[in-house]
């Protein structure tokens, strides 16, 4: 427990630092995002109204200190001001309709990616010379070599637009009112995102397969293989509870990393397949200089990144008595 408490600590004071920089680097530009808002809608906002955009970005007058503490403030209560390229709608607002299809699509394609990496991993590395340490790690990890946009543009050519098995583009039917209780809109969501996460998948499982593989092959050369070996244990066991489980710690680190830019979602996939994800979502603030949306994206993926190393932690704790 001491620590995981030392690593909370450094993982909350990694956090504070993150909101200071988020709160200072609009300060240090030249302007602020209150007058970007009243250049695009000159003539449309009322001066009494300024004051009030300027509140909800926390740019009041006075000390800078008293102006962290305005912004800490609509911070813990998820207020992060309104979008300016969507004006008057509440940056939450926007990130929330967009986070659940980075989650959907991002997550599922990251755990899947690793659990079938780490399982062929174990294979390959168990049985050297084997159909999938042969043949199976070389062609997934050629695979993996290729650029992801590349690959998803090749995908949406064979698939999409000459055998026109699946759709091109968007996350569902358009013509579709959203209602996940319908069917053919629960169906039309499937579809769309088959091409997208297949092309994560294909592209990332290779080189969670190689790692785990020369993890375990690391980990079979030691004494305590040996011994559980000749006592004669079930290869299975000695596979999954010896092997696997002291290999897999190096690779947490990597997966926890993953998971924690899960919410920045795929950038390039999102913007080949016009998924209408974060990544996706970040590119059009970044063109309209939407900058309380882009703060609020930087600051999410930092929280994210953060939680998902904790959770490692634990995890190593859990599974590596010498981490207690």
């Amino acid at each position: 427990m001491r620590f995981l408490a030392r690593r909370l600590v450094f993982y909350l004071v990694a956090l504070l630092v993150a909101i200071v920089l988020n709160f200072l680097i609009p300060r240090l530009m030249v302007g602020d995002p209150v007058q970007l808002i009243i250049a695009r809608f000159q003539g449309r906002i009322e001066p009494s109204a300024v004051d009030a955009i300027k509140a909800t970005f926390g740019f009041v007058q006075g000390p800078l200190h008293e102006q962290f503490f305005t912004y800490l403030s609509n911070l813990l209560q998820g207020n992060f001001g309104p979008s300016v390229m969507n004006y008057p709608v509440q940056v939450s607002q926007v990130l929330g309709a967009s986070i659940g299809w980075t989650l959907r699509l991002v997550g599922t394609a990251t755990i899947l990616s690793f659990l079938i990496g780490t399982l062929l991993g174990i294979v390959a590395a168990w049985r050297r010379g084997s159909f999938v340490d042969g043949y199976v790690l070389p062609f997934l990890s050629v695979l993996g070599a290729f650029p992801y946009f590349w690959f998803a543009l090749m995908v949406v050519y064979v698939f999409a637009f000459n055998l026109r098995w699946f759709p091109m583009s968007h996350a569902s039917d358009i013509s579709l009112r959203p209602d996940w209780t319908s069917w053919p809109y629960v169906s039309s969501v499937i579809e769309h995102a088959v091409l997208p996460l297949m092309t994560i998948l294909i592209t990332s499982v290779g080189g969670w397969m190689l790692g785990m593989r020369n993890n375990m092959i690391g980990v079979l050369s030691q004494d305590y293989i040996v011994m559980a070996q000749a006592k004669g244990l079930a290869e299975r066991r000695v596979m999954l509870t010896y092997a696997a489980r002291n290999a897999i710690l190096p690779a947490l680190t990597g997966f926890a990393m993953s998971l924690g830019f899960v919410i920045g979602g795929a950038l390039v996939i999102e913007i080949v397949f016009s998924y209408p994800g974060v990544g996706f979502t970040l590119l059009q603030a970044v063109g309209a200089r939407d900058y309380p949306l882009m703060q609020a994206i930087f600051l999410l993926i930092t929280l994210a990144v953060l939680v998902a190393n904790f959770l490692a932690d634990v995890a190593y704790v859990l599974l590596d008595p010498r981490a207690r």
